[in-house]
């Protein structure tokens, strides 16, 4: 699969993650929709002509041999939406990113992942709290993302580099630089057992806005979200936020009445928003966890139909119903569902190994 077409799709002005992801349905790879004429891309639901006018594909392709260029160089590794590498429970995030730049050696699919997540202006009840977390998750064999930044996130990281926790940090910008630069040598000891991660292409710069995009992604990767410490403001209780649309869990550690920077802790326990957390055990014991659980036949266990979207599951639901393969244009009928979004679910159930197409577009339970 060429790499270049796949960094230039990101490259193209307006088409973003969803449409991106629409493209790579009717077309199958990113070099194809290269290789499309206006004719084609008309008949794609959203893409009329004064969007087509403006798909910059000679631009795109050009910034991207750049791109490849600066990841060749220094050892970059591009994961694709279609690639089977791609964190399964961010794809299943509507706005999930079609690529990914990561360094490092974490299993992004890793059969347990907990996101911890906190204030810049940790406390020592909140650095104590993140000792006795990541310590408890040694146990359980799990992934720890979390997004560098000062505070709670380096102080999970430093714990998970104490522990041997794989962990992995989500950046805010490029992997051309590192920010905040005070963090970067936890960052270079955790590509021994973790790594870090960004959609952003290099120049792109820490800008505030990227942020709460970064964390989408710290929650769309975790099995749930633990929140240490965290005042009313700022990107933890965002991260919180985002997680719960995702209906994933979030937990979060209660703390003293009337101190800063446990208010958006107990806001979140106040509102139902997370379930609090006195130890792991709160947590293992919510996702139906036992300590020590070998990752060995993890993929098995992973392709499960709880593991699925809500029109994944109503697709899988309707293919296992049936003794012998269904056709593409009876499931969309069946489903009660466009064309375009049924294709793009299929590429996405048949690449997470739920599902195999045979000839004659027709599909069955793998």
């Amino acid at each position: 699969m060429s790499i270049l077409h796949q960094v230039a799709l990101t490259f193209i002005k307006e088409i973003g993650h969803t449409r991106a992801k629409m493209l790579l349905a009717h077309f199958g790879n990113a070099k194809e929709i290269f290789k499309m004429g206006e004719a084609k891309l008309k008949k794609i639901p959203g893409i009329g002509e004064k969007l087509i006018g403006r798909l910059n594909f000679d631009e795109a392709l050009t910034k991207a041999e750049e791109e490849v260029k600066f990841i060749e160089k220094n050892g970059i590794d591009v994961i694709f939406y279609t690639d089977a590498r791609y964190p399964r429970r961010l794809k299943n995030c509507t706005d999930s990113p079609v690529l990914l730049y990561s360094k490092g050696n974490a299993n992004l699919n890793q059969y347990r992942c907990v996101s911890i997540v906190g204030t810049r202006n940790a406390t020592d009840y909140g650095r104590q709290l993140c000792k006795q977390l990541v310590e408890e998750l040694a146990e359980y064999n799990a992934l720890v993302i979390s997004g560098l930044a000062h505070g709670i996130d380096v102080a999970a990281h430093k714990e998970c580099l104490k522990y041997n926790v794989p962990t992995v940090g989500v950046l805010g910008h490029g992997l051309d630089r590192f920010y905040p630069h005070q963090n970067k040598t936890t960052a270079d000891k955790m590509m021994e057992n973790g790594g870090i991660l960004s959609e952003y292409p290099s120049g792109t710069k820490p800008d505030r806005q990227n942020f709460p995009e970064r964390n989408r992604i710290v929650a769309g990767m975790a099995d749930a979200t633990v929140v240490v410490e965290a005042g009313l403001k700022g990107g933890a209780l965002i991260t919180a936020e985002i997680a719960n649309s995702y209906n994933r869990d979030v937990f979060a550690f209660p703390g003293r009445l009337g101190d800063e920077y446990s208010e958006g802790c107990n806001f979140l326990i106040r509102n139902h928003k997370a379930q609090l957390l006195s130890c792991v055990a709160d947590l293992a014991y919510s996702l139906g966890w036992e300590k020590n659980t070998e990752t060995k036949g993890a993929p098995e266990q992973l392709l499960l139909p709880i593991e699925l979207s809500a029109d994944e599951r109503a697709v899988y639901e309707i293919i296992q119903q049936n003794k012998i393969p269904l056709a593409i244009d009876d499931l969309s009928i069946k489903a009660n569902m466009p064309m375009s979004l049924l294709a793009m679910t299929l590429l996405d159930m048949e690449l997470q190994g739920f599902i195999r197409s045979l000839p004659g577009k027709t599909y069955q339970i793998n």
